[in-house]
């Protein structure tokens, strides 16, 4: 039976398909569309294309399958061939979920989907609801953050293909948790993208790599590009949710915005699906219009990550006010009540006003995810290094408290449950050597201006860095290490069995502050949390205590906190 191939390139005069060293000429359909059909090319057959005169095959933008890397040919692959064991599964929406955020090629030591299964109870105990998972696509090298990719519908080989990651989404859903896959439309990585040797698909570059052509000549087939890929992660992989990465640096000057566009198609096929699925924004535009629904002219995403709230943690934690910090000094109750600090406000670090008021009366605090910790903000600090690495767990469990018992919907990156000693830090191994030196060079230019030496900031192109990275798991058998699990566990238990913890409502959401001790309103219960360097006793008629830290004690009248301890009382 003759087997179809196709792919775009509008502006080529010639198109040739290789199957197995054998050339086929392609023909051209009137919407830029080469076609060939090749008897017996079915799945696990390798194939590339050559476009006009070049010498050089390259990989279908389509690819679904790199087995030999970005710069190699493609396989067929058959999604209808993996058997799924999921039929159970009915999906859940993020709205107020735990989620945790995991990097496969660092989360165990294999650096493997397979791998990442055997820890999956793990998450389970834990009581998280989500898995959200940095980019699986295909980029250079065997090791890397996952940013970099260039064949967006392909999993990464290193990890274990497409049916590695199926099986890893297929695991999840039998234990209960959902899946949301990183995805990245606002770039494209250094090396391997063929993109422009097709058609218009560039439309100029940003700090990361090339940008993509969305609102220019012959930009329609692009859209779909991005659209079509997105979909398919969610239909063929059976994943619940994408993370947009950096969704400003989408350059769209359309009435429709792309991103308004994916949710209106996402919407369309979580129906036929009959399971919900979600769409998580990363945005540093501070613009509530991208989680206000279609019908209030919003662009309708679910949620977008929430910086300013993590930057109010980490200034009311550390101490830290250099940088984007500045802004966020004693900044923290403001901030918890509004979810933007910066709403319409200057903006030191921008040296001009930024962000949008979120209506509180009709924005849910669900659309917005609260942190302590990202692969962001750990791994694009010099050194990797976390926050137990400045502040002591004990600290550290009270921002997880505030977290938790937040109107917003928690995350929390891989180890920070037990408060891992392994640094987070950036790495990549793009074989080529001036590119890898390139990156090299550039990473230590780059904190050198903020005063680091070159022998502090890790290597990124070494193995050593990615070792280093890896979560050790051993660390579980350390009392103190189990202590701060354990309360994790403890404050994710509660949140699920007392409903008022997690209500979305802002205008409902009261927060006192006095001098670095913070008092949550939430329904019938308080939420105190003493970030001051002194005890701290306030009148409060306590019926019951549901959580508290080791050091802190109650009457009926009133409730005692030493520096850097929490409770959850009710009243």
């Amino acid at each position: 039976m003759a087997e179809p191939f196709s792919v775009w390139a509008p502006q080529r005069s010639r198109v040739r398909l290789d199957v197995g060293g054998a050339w086929h000429e392609m023909a051209r359909d009137d919407r830029g569309w080469w076609h060939a059909e090749v008897p017996g090319a079915g799945p696990g057959t390798d194939y590339a294309f050559l476009v006009d005169d070049d010498d050089t095959p390259l990989p279908d933008p389509r690819s679904l399958w790199q087995p030999n890397g970005v710069h190699g040919p493609s396989r067929r692959y058959e999604h209808r061939a993996y058997e799924w064991t999921d039929s159970a599964w009915t999906g859940r929406p993020v709205a107020g979920r735990v989620i945790y955020e995991l990097h496969i090629g660092t989360f165990t030591t294999a650096g493997t989907f397979d791998g990442a299964v055997e820890k999956l109870d793990h998450l389970v105990s834990l009581g998280v609801d989500f898995v959200e998972v940095l980019p699986v696509n295909a980029f250079d090298g065997v090791a890397g953050w996952g940013y970099d990719g260039v064949l967006w519908g392909a999993a990464h080989e290193p990890y274990g293909g497409p049916d590695g990651f199926k099986r890893f989404v297929d695991a999840c859903h039998t234990r209960g948790l959902g899946v949301v896959l990183d995805v990245v439309y606002n770039h494209l990585g250094p090396s391997g993208a063929y993109l422009d040797r097709f058609g218009p698909y560039f439309a100029g570059k940003n700090i990361w790599g090339p940008t993509i052509n969305l609102d220019g000549p012959d930009s329609d087939e692009v859209r779909r590009y991005v659209i079509d890929n997105a979909l398919g992660w969610l239909r063929d992989f059976h994943v619940d949710g994408l993370r947009l990465d950096a969704v400003h640096a989408l350059v769209d000057t359309r009435a429709t915005h792309l991103l308004e566009e994916l949710a209106v198609e996402v919407e369309a096929l979580a129906t036929g699906l009959g399971r919900p699925l979600s769409l998580i924004a990363e945005s540093d535009l501070n613009d509530p219009r991208l989680v206000t629904p279609r019908a209030a002219g919003g662009l309708g995403l679910d949620a977008q990550w929430c910086d300013d709230i993590h930057h109010a943690l980490h200034v009311a934690l550390t101490g830290d006010t250099s940088g984007y910090y500045k802004d966020f000094d004693r900044q923290l109750p403001t901030t918890l009540r509004s979810a933007f600090f910066h709403a319409g406000t200057w903006s030191s670090f921008r040296r001009r006003t930024h962000g949008r008021p979120v209506d509180v009366r009709t924005t849910p605090g669900h659309r917005f995810l609260a942190y302590l910790q990202n692969h962001d903000q750990i791994g694009n600090r010099a050194t990797g290094d976390r926050l137990t690495a400045t502040v002591s767990p004990a600290r550290v469990l009270c921002g997880a408290a505030l977290v938790f018992c937040s109107p917003y919907t928690p995350m929390l990156f891989m180890g920070e449950e037990w408060a891992a000693g392994t640094p987070w830090q950036f790495f990549a191994s793009f074989p080529d050597p001036d590119l890898a030196e390139a990156v090299r060079t550039g990473r230590r230019r780059e904190f050198a201006d903020h005063g680091w030496g070159e022998s502090e900031v890790p290597d990124p192109m070494s193995p050593s860095t990615v070792t280093a990275s890896t979560l050790d798991w051993s660390e579980l058998a350390s009392a103190d290490h189990r202590a701060v699990l354990e309360t994790y566990r403890a404050l994710i238990s509660l949140r699920r069995k007392h409903p008022e913890l997690a209500d979305p409502r802002l205008d409902r959401f009261t927060v006192e502050d006095r001098d670095g001790f913070l008092l949550l309103h939430r329904g019938p219960l308080r939420v105190a949390v003493n970030l001051s360097t002194s005890p701290v006793t306030v009148a409060l008629r306590v019926t019951s205590v549901l959580l508290a830290a080791e050091g802190v004690s109650s009457s009926p009248e009133s409730l005692t906190l030493p520096p850097d301890t929490f409770a959850v009382v009710g009243i």
